[in-house]
């Protein structure tokens, strides 16, 4: 079977499939398992205590979405949104930004914003990606969470209200910087964290801070010809020792083997821009805890390299014929690598 069209991943989801809100109460949503034999069970997310052993490591993105989404006016009148993407500083100290904006903004503008505070536009690249100074700022991080609304998906077609608040955020969220969530840790409570931890399940962190980029569609035909955008990425000292133990590695995530693999191969980057498609070799992750994905997405692409393209792509049809929720707010599904540590 070829998988090296862009084509090759598309499948039929219907539009009422992709969820607008969260279930009713988080770690109520539902979780496909896949075995490696291509067996699927359906049943709710607090199952997946039974999926574990005890000898796992669970690792966690522990990245914190910030509310990006700025609005402003110029001198003149006109309205201008900034989008944040990261700050200038990788430790977020100074008070430079990089951004999206939409609006009419030249050099040396400025943008007044919530609290203040006002926005200059230093320069532009050539992706379009905006670099402001801002005045008026005393901290970034408690700045936008007063003044800034949060990011959420374009497929999520409503304005987002106080419940986004708390449920486009991990119960785990510390590492600001991120926007858009770490989705597939929506689903967990503490009180099911717990539960695992107390089975034996080490539960471990790193930070990945997801950018917008993660939404990109992919606009070739031939998936080698598409480029990754660019995240950092922080894994703590506690994190890596516990790599070397041997023990079955579970990623809660996309962005967790996103930062894992990269780390596997380059251990001395803070950034990544790996593409993981089918035929790449998985060095470190053996589980995969993740969301359902969109249709010709990049994100489907590395499952599919982690389960195999012709197991994802049956799971996926079975999934839209369970009426499983997809994307960011959607139902969860959990994959075991056919070569991997945590086969039982």
């Amino acid at each position: 079977m070829r998988t090296g069209l862009v084509s090759d991943y598309h499948f039929d989801l219907p539009e009422e499939l992709i969820a607008q809100r969260p279930s009713a109460r988080r770690g109520e949503s539902r979780l496909m398992q896949v075995s490696p034999n291509g067996g699927a069970h359906f049943g709710r997310f607090s199952e997946i205590l039974e999926a574990f052993q005890g000898d796992e490591l669970l690792i966690v993105n522990d990245a914190r979405v910030v509310p990006a989404r700025l609005l402003g006016h110029k001198e003149t009148g006109g309205q201008v949104e900034v989008f944040f993407l990261e700050p200038e500083a990788p430790d977020g100290s100074g008070l430079t930004i990089r951004a999206f904006t939409k609006g009419r903004l030249k050099v040396g503008q400025a943008v007044h914003l919530e609290g203040k505070a006002t926005a200059t536009l230093l320069s532009r690249d050539a992706q379009g990606v905006a670099t402001l100074r801002l005045d008026g700022v005393e901290e970034l991080w408690s700045w936008l969470e007063d003044a800034g609304q949060m990011p959420l998906p374009p497929y999520i077609k409503r304005t987002p209200d106080a419940e986004d608040l708390d449920r486009y955020q991990t119960v785990y969220a510390q590492a600001p910087g991120a926007v858009a969530a770490p989705t597939a840790g929506l689903h967990f409570t503490p009180e099911l964290l717990a539960s695992l931890q107390a089975k034996g399940v080490t539960l471990l962190s790193l930070s990945l801070l997801v950018g917008p980029g993660t939404f990109a569609p992919v606009k070739v035909d031939r998936i080698e010809e598409h480029h990754m955008h660019t995240e950092r990425y922080h894994i703590p000292e506690e994190t890596k020792r516990a790599l070397k133990s041997g023990r079955p590695v579970v990623a809660v995530g996309t962005t967790v083997v996103r930062a894992l693999e990269s780390y596997a191969q380059r251990p001395e980057d803070d950034r990544t821009d790996i593409f993981i498609t089918p035929g790449y070799e998985f060095q470190i992750v053996d589980g995969l805890l993740t969301n359902f994905h969109l249709p010709q997405s990049t994100l489907l692409m590395l499952v599919s390299a982690f389960a195999g393209y012709e197991l994802t792509m049956e799971s996926y049809r079975r999934a839209v014929e369970e009426r499983m929720y997809f994307y960011s707010y959607g139902d969860a599904s959990l994959y075991r690598r056919p070569q991997g540590r945590w086969v039982r």
